[in-house]
């Protein structure tokens, strides 16, 4: 069992860039989290506008305004209210589903870079 973890540590460490690119590799790194805390941002916003606008509509369907309307016409805006309502909800969970992956891939980047830190230490150590 022991060379498959050789080799799966080999190719893992094969993926990280070499430790004299540590500096351009921070400001990539820092670049795709920056990149990927905006579009959450938005995903965000999204679900809960959608969940905002589906409460918005079905309080608008029960208001005094709402009982001037005809029945077809109130189960219209209660099947609109709940299409925008779960289709948020839906947009939520995507939204905490991606928040997650990014939370992971915060840390292992921190990972990576905290590897390529003691890599770069041990070969000036090596140097001196």
């Amino acid at each position: 069992m022991e060379p498959k973890n050789d080799s799966v540590r080999d190719r893992l460490l094969a993926r990280l860039p070499l430790p004299e690119n540590l500096a351009d590799y921070r400001k990539e790194t820092e670049a795709l989290l920056a990149k990927h805390d905006k579009a959450l941002f938005w995903e965000r916003w999204l679900a809960r506008t959608f969940i905002f606008l589906g409460v918005g509509v079905f309080w608008l369907a029960i208001s005094s305004w709402g009982r001037h309307l005809n029945t077809d016409q109130r189960a219209g805006l209660y099947t609109g209210a709940a299409l925008m309502y779960f289709g948020g909800a839906i947009n939520e969970l995507g939204y905490r589903i991606s928040h997650s992956k990014v939370y992971l891939l915060k840390e292992l980047k921190q990972v990576q870079l905290q590897i390529l830190e003691l890599q770069a230490s041990l070969k000036k150590e090596d140097n001196r």
